[in-house]
C-alpha cells in the first residue's frame, strides 16, 4: 500500500495541517534517504523520512502508509520514531538556553532587558522630600 507524503505526515500527526505539511516538502524540511521530497512522492512501508523541524532532524520509520487522520493513541502503529539520542540532546540544550539564536540586542527584549530598559529612563525614586508648597498659607495670607 502506498500514500502521498503529505497525506501521511498529516494522518500520522506529524503535522497539525495537510498544508503544513505541504509547505514543509516545498521547503525541504522533508527528506527520505537524503534527498528532499515533494509532496506528492508516493510512499510505502518501511521507508524512512527525515523531517527537520529546526533545531532538530527527526526521523520515522513508516509501519503503514496511511491517508486518514488516527487518533493520538494509534500513532504508535503507523510510525516508529527512530530520531537519534543527539538529536534530543540538541533539543534540550536548545531549552535550556533559551535565545540561542538571537544577538544580543536585536528583536523584541527579554523581560530582564526590559526590566533594564525601564530602570534606566524612569530611575527608581530616592530620597525622602517634603512637598510643604505652602498653599494653605499662602491663601490664608491673601484672604
Amino acid at each position: 500500500m502506498e500514500a502521498r507524503l503529505d497525506k501521511w505526515l498529516w494522518a500520522a500527526r506529524i503535522f497539525k495541517t495537510r498544508s503544513i505539511a505541504i509547505d514543509a516538502c516545498k521547503n525541504g524540511r522533508v527528506m527520505i534517504g537524503g534527498m528532499k521530497m515533494k509532496p506528492s512522492h508516493m510512499i510505502k512501508e518501511g521507508d524512512e523520512i527525515q523531517v527537520k523541524k529546526a533545531p532538530v532532524t527527526y526521523t520515522f520509520r513508516v509501519l503503514k502508509a496511511i491517508q486518514n487522520r488516527v487518533g493520538a493513541k494509534l500513532v504508535a502503529e503507523v510510525l516508529e520514531n527512530i530520531t537519534t539520542p543527539d538529536q534530543y540532546e540538541l533539543l534540550e540544550m536548545n531549552r535550556i538556553s533559551g535565545f540561542v539564536n538571537r544577538a544580543r540586542g536585536t528583536g523584541r527584549p527579554t523581560k530582564k532587558e526590559r526590566r533594564e530598559l525601564d530602570d534606566f529612563v524612569q530611575p527608581a525614586f530616592y530620597g525622602d522630600f517634603d512637598f510643604d508648597f505652602d498653599d494653605e498659607d499662602d491663601e490664608e495670607e491673601g484672604s
